[in-house]
């Protein structure tokens, strides 16, 4: 075999989609049973994409339905299989991978089932999200809690009667919490520091607006820390056609919102005094992206009427909570939007960083013939995103076909 993909998610399509162009011969590795097990699997029921659909796009396919709207679960699923099937994507179901090993002329890859492939060069397209996160107290927990991490969430109904604590005010968080408390949950909303964009400002959406100003282009040497790579997407929402996501509005809802969980003993939860500090900070993200916003409109001389967004303070007058009593807030399940783990430890050799993360040139390896593919900031902040990925693809794809030549 000339090339394995390892993963049949957004990357391995791509991927494939370029290859084929090529005429180069490959094979897609998906441990599930059917395309888009992330998104079929491990999303809940009301579970919307929060790019718009003109930047949700597969290279060679456009998304279906209204460029200015958002694909729900069932409708990215779908999109994935006629992707699959218009492609003719060489796909091998229930294949497991467990470890990827150099050999002379090249790579010999392992499945679960005891079989084996040889090929000339190997992509890892198994995404950065692999497996669910949890912090250490989680444990601690009373045993009469329901527990359960976002990517088991479906909806309120699956839920005992009584209050629900959210831990993690990212995305999937705070949709979820927001969906908790619409359908009459007395909601617990643990936070740390998010960015926060308006759904659309000055008559485009927020995607639009990072696109120009340059966010989704950012490289990691431009971040923080190396750590940042790995932070949490920005609060707003596609759901219900689109809309904002914000703290101080859900304080305004009835939501208590708390510093970040410490721990928790004899079950209380214990939380930091930082929940006033996370909003200040979180407030600042979002006036910092309407500055550059509203100066690239200067700067290019656009002709768009200027546009005044709410400041909230709601989430101020809530106090900071401190020790908090599960069994006094009738608190009985717990869902934990705390984000998931990687682990590239299947591939046998020392392709990673301190922090877990592959070592390449926009997915290139000091390994010939060995790539990886699909994760945030593997070239870009794109590089992660199902509009952005065919970029790197492409350029993964040229890369394998060169080496054939």
């Amino acid at each position: 075999m000339s090339t394995v993909i390892i993963g049949g998610g957004q990357a391995g399509l791509a991927l494939s989609y370029f290859l084929s162009k090529h005429g180069h011969e490959h094979v897609v590795l998906e441990q599930a049973a059917q395309i888009g097990n992330a998104w079929r699997n491990y999303r809940w029921d009301s579970f919307t994409f929060v790019t718009p659909n003109q930047m949700s796009e597969l290279p060679g396919m456009k998304s279906p339905g209204d460029p200015d709207g958002y694909l729900g679960r069932d409708e990215i699923v779908a999109y994935f299989e006629q992707y699959a099937r218009d492609f003719s994507v060489p796909v091998r179901f229930n294949v497991q991978v467990t470890a990827v090993e150099q050999t002379p002329t090249g790579y010999l890859v392992r499945s679960a089932d005891g079989s084996t492939l040889e090929a000339a060069n190997v992509v890892v397209a198994t995404g950065l999200y692999q497996r669910p996160s949890f912090p250490a107290c989680s444990t601690r927990l009373p045993a009469d809690i329901v527990l359960l991490h976002s990517c088991e969430y479906r909806n309120p109904g699956q839920l005992p009667d009584g209050a629900v604590l959210v831990v993690g005010a990212g995305q999937s968080g705070c949709q979820i919490a927001e969906e908790l408390y619409q359908s009459g949950r007395r909601v617990y909303l643990s936070a740390s520091v998010m960015g926060r964009v308006p759904r659309r400002y000055r008559g485009y959406d927020a995607f639009y607006w990072a696109d120009k100003i340059g966010m989704l282009d950012r490289t990691p040497d431009k971040l923080p820390s190396s750590k940042a790579r790995f932070a949490g997407n920005p609060q707003v929402s596609g759901a219900r056609g689109g809309h904002n996501l914000n703290l101080h509005q859900f304080a305004r809802d009835g939501v208590t919102l708390l510093g970040h969980v410490q721990d928790v003993r004899d079950g209380k939860l214990i939380l930091a005094p930082d929940l006033h500090e996370s909003l200040t900070k979180t407030d600042m993200l979002e006036k910092q992206f309407l500055t550059a916003v509203d100066a690239y409109i200067a700067n290019h001389q656009l002709d768009l009427p200027a546009e005044a967004v709410p400041e909230l303070r709601d989430g101020y007058t809530q106090p900071q909570i401190l020790e908090l009593d599960l069994a006094e807030a009738d608190i009985r399940s717990v869902i934990w939007a705390t984000g998931f783990a990687f682990d590239y430890r299947l591939v046998k050799l020392p392709v990673t960083d301190d922090d877990g993360f592959p070592i390449s040139q926009r997915g290139v390896t000091a390994y010939p013939g060995l790539y990886f593919l699909g994760m945030p900031y593997l070239h870009n902040q794109r590089s992660g995103l199902l509009g952005g990925v065919g970029e790197d693809a492409a350029f993964v794809a040229a890369h394998i076909v060169a080496r054939a030549m």
